[in-house]
């Protein structure tokens, strides 16, 4: 009894599902003229988790003969009630002969099974020709080619001469710059005197020439200052040489050595007396005027070197040469700048016109 009831649902399940299997093949029109296209619509009604494979043609393969499959679309699927669902195509169709087709169920295969449409029919019409009147069509025409016209290739044409001959040019440019020699620049380092080493420079002159001991004692205690002055100028960097003694000792107070600043009042001071009283000296004074000068350098020295890059001078041959390089440069980077543009627009010009070959 068991046995008969397990046979009898096994029979209800595969006549349930096969129930809920169902293909549909609908035409848009019945009839239609040579050329033109029908659309035939395949719909597959199947369980939701059922695996649908439509019938596959390539473009221009023939469903019978005389018809032709020009397009098959997507599928579209819809999900339906109670587990089931629809899936579609549609295919185009067309013809160029003119009779009635009969088309042939499309077979859809579920799940591994072929299920198949109803069959359709189609009937292609042909356009009626009133032979009795055929001057009143026109003839074939035979393959005609566009006109060339030189006024639309002409720019183009010129303009790619005009590119050749700017790059010829910038070629020619280019072997002259590149045989003319360019300029090598070079640079002398040059060490400056500091300011306490161009002071001693100076004392050790006045030594030389034994103004310690000269009459002319104005003429000694002048050098004997302003070399004095300079230094001060050069190492405190404020106009010493237009200031009297009196401001020059007074604006050193700030920052210098009192017992050196005595020394060095008291060298002024010999020295305007000298200048300006005509007072006169005796050797031993003047060489301790001579001791003080050099000890305030010494003791105020700065022994940071100080470098300078000396700038070439270039003859007139050099600078007309450097000149030309520059021209010469300037004269091939214009071209090649002006050629890059040229040959895009003649590109483009090209293109514009194989667009209607």
């Amino acid at each position: 009894m068991k046995r008969i009831l397990v046979l009898f649902g096994l029979i209800c399940t595969v006549v349930t599902m096969t129930a809920q299997v169902g293909v549909e093949a609908k035409i848009d029109s019945i009839q239609m003229l040579i050329g033109q296209q029908v659309h035939v619509t395949v719909t597959a009604t199947t369980p939701s988790n059922a695996k649908v494979v439509f019938p596959s043609f390539k473009s221009r393969d023939t469903l019978v003969a005389g018809v032709e499959v020009l397009n098959i679309s997507k599928e579209q699927k819809e999900e339906l009630e109670q587990g089931q669902q629809q899936i579609s195509r549609v295919y185009t169709l067309t013809s160029f002969d003119g009779k009635l087709y009969y088309l042939p169920p499309f077979q859809v295969k579920v799940d591994g099974k072929m299920y198949q449409s109803k069959s359709l029919a189609l009937k292609v019409l042909e356009v009626e020709v009133d032979t009795t009147n055929l001057n009143q069509y026109y003839g074939p025409k035979d393959v005609q080619n566009n006109p060339f016209l030189w006024s639309d290739w002409s720019t183009a044409f010129w303009l790619s001469v005009l590119i050749l001959l700017l790059m010829a040019v910038a070629y020619y440019l280019y072997l002259r710059l590149r045989d003319n020699k360019p300029i090598i620049k070079s640079f002398k380092i040059v060490k400056r005197l500091l300011p306490h080493q161009k002071a001693m420079k100076e004392i050790e002159k006045i030594k030389a020439d034994k103004m310690v001991s000269s009459e002319n004692q104005k003429e000694y205690y002048t050098k004997l200052t302003d070399t004095l002055r300079r230094y001060i100028e050069e190492r405190y960097k404020f106009s010493a040489m237009e200031m009297t003694s009196s401001e020059i000792i007074e604006r050193l107070t700030q920052d210098g050595d009192q017992k050196s600043l005595d020394e060095l009042r008291e060298l002024f001071t010999t020295a305007d007396l000298v200048k300006f009283a005509k007072y006169s000296t005796l050797i031993n004074e003047n060489d301790k005027n001579l001791v003080s000068a050099i000890e305030f350098i010494n003791q105020t020295k700065q022994e940071l070197q100080v470098v300078e890059e000396e700038k070439p001078q270039l003859s007139e041959a050099d600078q007309r040469s450097l000149k030309t390089r520059r021209i010469l440069k300037w004269t091939i980077g214009s071209i090649i700048v002006v050629s890059v543009v040229l040959i895009g627009y003649v590109i483009y010009r090209l293109m514009i016109l194989t667009e209607f070959i």
